[in-house]
């Protein structure tokens, strides 16, 4: 029998090299050129809300999670949520349909005072209860602080959310974003209202005003705990879809004015070629959590982005 060929390690090598440069040629072939221009045109489809949310007072946590659940998850609408202040401008609501505002006008720069403070006392009941009765002690001894408020919305911020809605985007505010249009004249042109402040968190029934809006579609009177808030309503009264009443009969005062028991809660008008909903429960998770008022979110952000409308 003729004895097979030893072939030498470089041969082997050199086979072995062109084997695999031939299998990688072949799977260059198989792929398509299409397949690759596709893959690199390929570029994330921006979100169609943009929503700024969360301060002080609210935190960005609790509302990241309803908004994710009513819009996101239930409506399959994609979002943009940030607690960044900053980032509101016209350059990033360019290519947005819509904008949410769930946030009040106010900043504290140097801090809330030194821990132990009557402000930072109200927020540790808040989230730990007995934190009140507990000393604060520091070795070093901590600073003193003092707390000191502004307002974050600058002239061009506000110019570039009104020039959004009257080119045609869409604008959905929350509770406690009527303290922003206290301290700018652009913003509450668009929101058409101004803080008048709240009581106490207390029960208050959202009670229909006009039912034969879009916005309206199969809602009632639904009850909340929550902030009852007033507010300086600058538009139409025709425009009022809901109003918040204190069944009790508590009254509401602010800066030595009696501002009764009754609120608008919920309004909506066209603005320029946009269009603009306030919706005022959202201190407490809860109050976003009441089945109605999910209904009714989900209702503006149908009509605000014209969905068969």
């Amino acid at each position: 029998m003729k004895p097979k060929p030893i072939l030498s390690k470089k041969s082997i090598t050199r086979r072995s090299a062109l084997t695999s440069i031939a299998g990688l040629t072949a799977g260059v072939a198989l792929a398509s050129p299409s397949v690759f221009s596709s893959a690199e045109k390929k570029v994330p489809e921006k979100a169609k809300i943009f929503a700024l949310i969360g301060d002080h007072y609210h935190n960005s946590e609790y509302i990241r999670t309803a908004l994710t659940h009513d819009i996101v998850k239930n409506m399959g609408i994609s979002t943009k949520m940030t607690d960044d202040y900053s980032s509101l401008n016209a350059e990033t609501l360019e290519g947005y349909e819509m904008l949410i505002v769930h946030r009040d006008g106010r900043i504290f720069p140097n801090g809330f005072g030194k821990p132990g403070s009557v402000r930072e006392g109200r927020k540790a009941i808040a989230f730990r209860g007995g934190m009140k009765d507990i000393p604060i002690i520091s070795d070093p001894p901590l600073e003193s602080a003092t707390i000191e408020m502004s307002s974050w919305m600058q002239p061009h911020q506000g110019q570039a959310v009104r020039d959004f809605v009257q080119n045609g985007g869409s604008a959905l505010f929350f509770h406690n974003v009527t303290d922003v249009g206290s301290s700018n004249n652009d913003f509450r042109d668009v929101l058409g209202a101004a803080y008048a402040g709240h009581p106490p968190i207390r029960s208050f029934k959202v009670k229909v005003k006009k039912s034969d809006h879009p916005i309206m579609e199969g809602i009632t009177d639904f009850v909340v705990t929550d902030e009852q808030h007033f507010m300086e309503y600058d538009k139409d009264p025709e425009y009022v879809l809901m109003e918040s009443v204190n069944e009790d009969g508590l009254r509401h005062s602010y800066k030595g004015t009696d501002m009764g028991t009754t609120a608008p809660a919920v309004w909506a008008y066209d603005y320029g070629k946009g269009r603009v909903c306030y919706l005022e429960p959202g201190h407490l998770l809860t109050a976003h959590w009441n089945p109605m008022y999910q209904k009714l979110k989900q209702n503006a952000v149908r009509w605000l982005l014209r969905q068969g409308q």
